[in-house]
């Protein structure tokens, strides 16, 4: 893929650390030299084009709801069957094939732990197949911003987050309020001058107190990072691996954090094991271009931590069956204090 310097700065830079003011791509364009009608005309070309799925935010799992990653073993001869019943689940975002026994791996989003259970029971009674639900315990890196490989643009990690509890920041008194924003946030900006101004006006709040949420969400870590979501796959990303090992458990920590650090792991985070069928409980996500790589860097890990005896699986990803961000459909007697919103 060929690409102009504005579009590498565009793709790469704003992934995070996006302006939070009220003329957000006025400002990307002082910064990298051209207009607002550009930037505006270049991510809506690559929303089109899939090459990004929205400008907004990632929200840390099970801050606003409640989520986990789910796994079915399935014949080969009915996967793409199965696979098309699980991706019409509007609770569903994610949803790949991987090289494995248990060969059809997604992701379930919903309100409540009780919604997310009830969907998990009717998948497997619509299709006839046991799901294994593995939801997080401890997320020790949990980015997917892409260095896309440009020499000249920077991307940079998020900070941490505070110590400072998200349900803080969060009014009870404006339910209705809460489940508006996040329904109107959670699709990612409107490409419009002022979006921010956009975000409060269908969520009945003012642009003010729609910057001070985002600002304070990204501060306590319920959003881990806010800007241009790529997708991998359409930016040459095909090589992807789910590195899954079976850790002591009182060595859990150390070892996954330490492989969080490694710079060509996106994703790193505890799940429980699920015995006899699943006895691996820390996972990491290499994205890469070239399947040899990805294996040599697999190998990188075991080497510097000294892995050998650990017993480890890699799962390549295949087809993808489905890929969004995540949506939150809250109801209406849902709980409203792990959603968020502040006074203004």
């Amino acid at each position: 893929m060929t690409l102009s310097e504005i579009e590498k700065h565009l793709l790469n830079n704003y992934q995070q650390d996006f302006p939070l003011v009220s003329e957000p791509f006025k400002a990307i364009a002082e910064e990298i030299g051209t207009d607002v009608a550009t930037v505006l005309n270049l991510l809506r070309q690559f929303s089109k084009s899939g090459i990004i799925s929205r400008v907004g935010p990632v929200f840390r799992p099970n801050t606003i709801g409640s989520s986990t990653l789910a796994a079915m073993s399935i014949p080969e001869r009915q996967l793409t069957a199965i696979a098309s019943k699980i991706s019409a689940y509007t609770e569903v975002n994610h949803n790949y094939e991987r090289e494995h026994e248990f060969n059809l791996w997604f992701v379930v989003n919903t309100a409540t732990p009780q919604r997310r259970d009830a969907v998990l029971r009717e998948i497997e009674l619509e299709t006839g197949f046991k799901v294994l639900s593995l939801p997080l315990i401890r997320d020790y890196h949990i980015n997917l911003g892409f260095d896309i490989d440009f020499s000249d643009c920077l991307p940079t990690r998020p900070t941490e987050p505070t110590q400072e509890s998200t349900a803080s920041l969060m009014s009870k008194k404006r339910p209705r309020q809460n489940r508006d924003f996040i329904s109107v946030l959670q699709s990612g900006l409107p490409l419009v001058d002022r979006p921010y101004f956009d975000i409060a006006l269908n969520s009945g709040l003012s642009e003010k107190v729609v910057l001070k949420l985002i600002r304070n969400m990204l501060r306590t870590g319920a959003i881990k990072r806010f800007g241009v979501v790529v997708r991998h796959h359409e930016l040459g990303y095909r090589a992807n691996a789910m590195c899954v090992w079976d850790i002591p458990d009182d060595e859990v920590d150390t070892i996954g954090q330490r492989i969080a650090q490694m710079p060509y792991v996106t994703l790193c985070y505890r799940r429980p094991r699920q015995p006899p069928d699943w006895p691996y409980n820390l996972f990491c996500m290499i994205h890469g271009k070239d399947k040899e790589v990805v294996t040599a860097q697999i190998g990188q890990i075991v080497e510097e931590l000294e892995l050998y005896h650990i017993p480890r699986s890699v799962l390549f990803s295949g087809r993808r069956f489905k890929q969004r961000g995540a949506y939150y459909r809250h109801q209406q007697d849902a709980p409203t204090d792990n959603i968020l919103v502040a006074h203004g």
